[in-house]
């Protein structure tokens, strides 16, 4: 927010400006983080009255939704929480399932439930298929916050870094000369060639600068936000090991690396692919028309690309003991 400076009677526009820009670098993170979180996986045969957009979206901020056929609207998906006991596996027996102008309650369907062919339909119109964004249905965006809160410290320190090799100083000047000041300053941070002061205001005498001898980390910090980036992606399942030099790529780093990938991956297809099994099962889905999901990218050609920078250093280098084993 704005704040108000009562010595000099104006608010601080570069306080609110630091701010704002604090603000706007923290959701560009969050929102470069949304757009590939909720592109990874592609959900197929979904009837055409759902929307996996919306469905991945409440899987990214809830950590879990619900999958249902509605008298009225066909099969659709929507948000959920958790209403009633807890059954013998830890869920919820009951979920409240609501979206924009849309609000029921429904029983979790589970498999265990014994149901007559007589009451099918009516089970069908009464109960809800869970997605689990993981086993835990914790939301992807809790971690990427973190994610992104470092990244955005990262940043806003080499903006930092760099504005004070322009000006490695620090002023001090008379109060009431202070309003003057600034506006030769913002001349001189907007890249004036030329900046024109009156002499007879401006009183030397009391203007002193001390030199902050700021040293340049921010290549530092880039290499280390570099790392940031990886990590995330890592979290997310996303092969990142083609970013790394040639020269670390050894064997058990990067088969270790593409397990780690592997298993974080699985961590979130696995759930959404028990509630496609499950969706089947209630609906009586099969072949062609079963719903499935799986991952958009092409995993084996992610491998096989790092199998190829490793080959290309061996040919180069002359090494025989480095291997990348494929998935």
């Amino acid at each position: 927010m704005l704040k108000f400076n009562k010595k000099t009677n104006h608010w601080n526009k570069q306080f609110f400006d630091s701010v704002e820009l604090n603000n706007a670098t923290f959701l560009d993170y969050m929102n470069r983080f949304k757009k590939i979180a909720t592109s990874m996986f592609e959900w197929i045969n979904l009837p055409s009255s759902m929307d996996s957009r919306q469905l991945e979206l409440d899987l990214f901020f809830n950590g879990q939704c619900v999958l249902l056929k509605d008298k009225n609207l066909g099969f659709i998906n929507t948000k959920c929480s958790n209403k009633g006991n807890l059954n013998i596996y830890g869920l919820p027996t009951s979920l409240n399932c609501y979206a924009f102008s849309y609000n029921q309650y429904r029983t979790l369907y589970t498999g265990l439930e014994g149901i007559s062919d007589n009451k099918l339909e009516e089970y069908r119109n009464s109960s809800a298929i869970l997605v689990m964004n993981d086993w835990e249905r914790v939301p992807t965006a809790n971690t990427l916050q973190l994610f992104a809160y470092r990244l955005y410290e990262c940043e806003r320190t080499c903006d930092v870094n760099i504005k004070a090799q322009k000006t490695p100083i620090l002023i001090t000047i008379d109060e009431k000369q202070r309003l003057m000041l600034e506006n030769y300053y913002s001349q001189y941070d907007g890249n004036q060639p030329f900046i024109f002061g009156d002499k007879h205001q401006l009183n030397l005498d009391t203007l002193k600068a001390i030199n902050t001898s700021a040293p340049f980390v921010a290549l530092d910090i880039m290499e280390y936000k570099k790392k940031i980036w990886n990590e995330a992606l890592t979290f997310l399942g996303i092969n990142n090991i083609i970013e790394e030099k040639k020269e670390r790529l050894v064997t058990d780093e990067a088969n270790s690396n593409n397990e780690l990938i592997n298993l974080n991956l699985q961590s979130f297809l696995a759930p959404r692919k028990l509630a496609c099994k499950q969706f089947n099962e209630l609906f009586g889905f099969t072949g062609d028309k079963e719903i499935d999901v799986r991952v958009r990218s092409d995993l084996r050609n992610i491998i096989k690309n790092a199998m190829s920078v490793v080959q290309d250093f061996k040919e180069t280098e002359n090494i025989e003991n480095i291997n990348i084993k494929e998935a």
